[in-house]
């Protein structure tokens, strides 16, 4: 989006005023979030409309075409409906190569009390989020009471760590050998429920 094409409303330039960013981009970060989880001096941390909680709801001045006149005033926003963009993408690929394939969008978000981005989940088709293992036993042989995986996120920080986080241009990492079964699921199952939240 550009920001020449958005008109901040009072909300955004109160925010604006806090955090010291574009009124025009908060606006935009604003149009792709539910609420507002902190804002202070150059951090606006939100509950993005698909549940993720990121800075600025995702939206990104890198990873975009670079063009001279145009440069400072493009954004790149997450898309629309990551899990259905994940399943076009599947869709299409098991056409063209006749395998049963999983498909991730990921994206680098911060995580709560850690430093660093890691790549994280934000659309899936064909594989699991969550792994549940409760009940199995561990090598000891006790019963597992707990423990779910975040099987999608673990596969997506894989990824990223290949894909980069700056000029190195791999947009797609092909993954084999995935240690679980593939079935379908969606972000939501990764997503915590607030009412669950510590």
């Amino acid at each position: 989006r550009k920001l020449g094409d958005v008109t901040p409303t009072k909300e955004a330039e109160k925010l604006a005023e806090t955090t010291g960013k574009d009124a025009r981009f908060v606006e935009l970060i604003l149009n792709e979030s539910n609420k507002v989880i902190r804002a202070r001096q150059n951090t606006l941390i939100m509950e993005h409309k698909n549940g993720c909680i990121c800075a600025n709801a995702g939206i990104d001045h890198s990873n975009r075409t670079k063009s001279e006149t145009d440069y400072v005033d493009e954004v790149l926003l997450l898309p629309a409906d990551s899990d259905k963009s994940a399943r076009n993408i599947q869709t299409t690929l098991e056409r063209c190569f006749h395998k049963k394939v999983g498909v991730l969008i990921i994206d680098s978000h911060g995580r709560a009390w850690r430093n660093g981005t890691v790549g994280i989940t934000i659309g899936i088709a064909g594989l699991p989020g969550i792994v549940d293992l409760r009940g199995k036993p561990d090598r000891s042989g006790y019963k597992l009471k707990i423990t779910t995986i975040g099987a999608a996120d673990e596969l997506a920080a894989g990824a990223s760590l290949l894909m980069g986080q700056a000029d190195e241009g791999c947009p797609v990492v092909l993954a084999k050998r995935f240690p679980y079964d593939l079935r379908e699921s969606s972000l939501d199952e990764l997503i915590r429920p607030e009412e669950n939240d510590l």
